[in-house]
């Protein structure tokens, strides 16, 4: 860092009875009174350099005692007074990045200009400034950060713009030609250099990457950060990624750390809890948060998703305003398919509702998700008129812009396919919340188009969970759960696991059991043609039994009491078993529950099942044809 000094003489200010004097053989015939604190001074030294002073002075008429000031306003306090009143005695200061700010105010209250004498103490500040602080990168860090204990002198004065302007023009000059030293946060104090010096050699050539000014700039306040970083965007040098990355490293160093049930890990290592109250505190987050947003470039992939996510979480922690939550929404939602399902784990602190998660603002987060990436057209524009003639440099651009969209297009489906599996884990984690309403848990399973869904095993797996979370459903609520549900996307194992789920409606279970056996018939090669009343209820719901669906997966961690056991599973006669039981249990519960148009429940599971015959007699049937083909062989 750079220093400048100033004077010659030696030191000869001492404190007696807490009164500052300066060694002299003239009896002291001025009393400087600066907030609390005496100075007995002399006039001339002062007077001759300080045009303030001059008409303070100038207004006292009685010159045989010593003449009293008073300046309770002093910017700097103590020490800037005295720096300056050294100054006007010749003796020797030292002017570093730490003190330039309180001696330019102080210099300034003072009037020490040039009208009153050549080579006055604002002339000397101002070309240290310009010359050395505002060419040094550290020095101009630290000089910035020094500003926000005199914020309207610093103003008015041009220290803070100039400072913020000097550090943009480091940021977006090339990494090779900065030779002044940097990483100024990972690095311990340097050794001082004087103005005119030189940088060593280790500083010169030191590695450097592209965002090393990261870490640098994360030690100013949220105020001065916001437009630094304002300063470096307008400059249009820097790359978003480098933008968002420098954001990242400014939100872990002031943000508190937010445990997944949405406490307060940890304060910064610089605050203090005990300093504020709890109010005040969180008010200072969400304005640094809400800074940050606001920050954020627009582009896609400058952040990740995982950190938008966590600045969400901090937003409901904090009460953020709704613009800002509606804005990282937004954002997340363009590329939700980088989160995990932990990231979109967002506690909920309304007051409205005691959900564990704040499902509402995923299902904000979906529906942008699903506005982005629309199917172009399947075919390419015609080039009409004589340009059907010839193969054009225009028509070639018509193809290539086809092929990027085809391409932008297929990059959409594939994101859509991982969202899917991302929004059924994420509902297997919320399904267990004992107070989450039916509507919601549907209503986010209903937001992912059908094709998303390569299989239904984890949504099986969320609406299992649900059942065993929220026992006292009704049956019908249980049916308008399992309506989205698809059996036929069923793997073997689901299957296996719900024709032996008693909380699942029997409805769902005639389903499974017959998909499983249809399609077990056919891929074992035990007949070789299924009956014409089985064949016209796969081609009704547009099954190829010979075709085996996709195994289990699953992307997250499911608990043992979650896990589907298929050990000692029933042969398909006890399964058939189990069916006729439950089939009979039904009918003797609701056996005098028919509905106004006189069919009875029965019936009505009949038609939603399109089974043309009755369903004990089919299964029968079928599992009496397969027991006569493997007798044969």
């Amino acid at each position: 860092m750079k220093f400048m000094k100033l004077g010659s003489r030696p030191d000869t200010f001492y404190t007696t009875e807490a009164v500052r004097s300066v060694s002299s053989e003239i009896s002291s015939d001025l009393i400087v009174q600066v907030k609390g604190s005496r100075y007995m001074l002399h006039k001339f030294p002062l007077l001759s350099k300080c045009l303030r002073l001059q008409r303070l002075c100038s207004e006292f008429r009685d010159s045989s005692q010593p003449q009293i000031v008073q300046l309770p306003d002093f910017p700097g306090g103590v020490e800037a007074f005295e720096l300056c009143a050294k100054f006007c005695y010749g003796i020797t200061i030292t002017l570093s990045a730490f003190n330039i700010v309180s001696a330019r105010c102080a210099a300034e209250y003072l009037q020490m200009t040039e009208d009153v004498e050549k080579g006055n103490l604002i002339y000397k500040l101002e070309v240290f400034f310009n010359s050395c602080i505002l060419n040094g990168w550290k020095d101009s860090i630290v000089t910035l950060q020094t500003t926000k204990s005199y914020p309207l002198w610093s103003e008015d004065l041009g220290i803070t713009s100039r400072c913020i302007e000097a550090i943009a023009s480091r940021v977006l000059s090339h990494p090779s030609k900065v030779n002044l030293s940097h990483s100024y946060s990972r690095r311990g104090r340097d050794d001082l250099s004087s103005c005119n010096g030189t940088e060593s050699q280790s500083q010169r050539h030191r590695p450097t990457s592209k965002g090393w000014w990261g870490e640098d700039i994360a030690e100013l306040s949220i105020d001065l950060y916001w437009r630094t970083i304002v300063a470096i965007k307008s400059g249009g040098k820097v790359p978003s990624k480098l933008i968002g990355d420098a954001l990242k490293i400014y939100a872990s160093r002031w943000l508190p750390n937010i445990s997944k049930d949405g406490t307060v890990m940890k304060y910064s290592a610089s605050a203090d809890p005990d300093s504020d109250s709890v109010v005040e505190i969180t008010s200072k987050h969400r304005l640094l948060l809400e800074s940050i947003v606001s920050l954020l470039p627009a582009e896609k992939g400058a952040v990740s998703s995982s950190f938008l996510l966590k600045l969400l979480k901090a937003a409901n922690i904090f009460k953020a305003s709704s613009s800002s939550k509606m804005d990282l929404a937004r954002r997340v939602g363009i590329q939700l398919e980088e989160a995990t399902v932990n990231d979109l784990l967002i506690p909920s602190l309304s007051y409205t509702n005691d959900t564990l998660y704040d499902v509402d603002i995923v299902m904000i987060i979906l529906e942008q998700f699903m506005l982005q990436g629309q199917s172009p057209p399947t075919t390419p524009p015609r080039i009409k008129g004589s340009f059907e003639k010839r193969r054009s440099r225009s028509a070639e651009n018509v193809d290539f812009e086809f092929q990027e969209s085809r391409r932008s297009s297929s990059a959409s489906h594939s994101s859509k396919l991982r969202v899917a599996k991302l929004v059924d884990g994420y509902l297997q984690e919320i399904a267990r919340d004992v107070n989450l309403p039916l509507s919601k848990i549907i209503a986010l399973a209903e937001t992912v188009p059908d094709f998303a869904r390569l299989d239904h095993d984890d949504l099986y797996r969320a609406i299992d969970i649900y059942l065993k979370a929220h026992p006292d459903l009704s049956k019908s609520e249980r049916k308008r759960l399992c309506r989205i549900l698809d059996c036929k996307k069923l793997s073997v194992e689901a299957c296996m696991h719900a024709a032996q789920n008693e909380l699942l409606p029997l409805r769902v279970v005639v389903q499974v059991l017959f998909f499983e056996q249809a399609r077990a018939a056919m891929a074992g090669g035990q007949v070789t043609e299924l009956p014409s009343n089985i064949k016209a209820l796969l081609a009704t719901h547009k099954v190829d039994p010979s075709r085996p669906l996709a195994p289990l997966s699953s992307t997250t961690t499911v608990t043992a009491e979650d896990q589907w056991s298929i050990s000692g599973l029933k042969s398909p006669k006890s399964r058939l078993s189990t069916l006729r039981m439950k089939l009979a249990e039904d009918d003797d519960l609701e056996e005098n529950d028919i509905h106004s148009d006189g069919i009875g429940r029965s019936s009505k599971l009949k038609a939603l099942c399109s089974i043309p015959t009755r369903p004990k007699r089919m299964f029968s049937k079928l599992w009496s044809i397969n027991r006569s083909a493997s007798e044969k062989h």
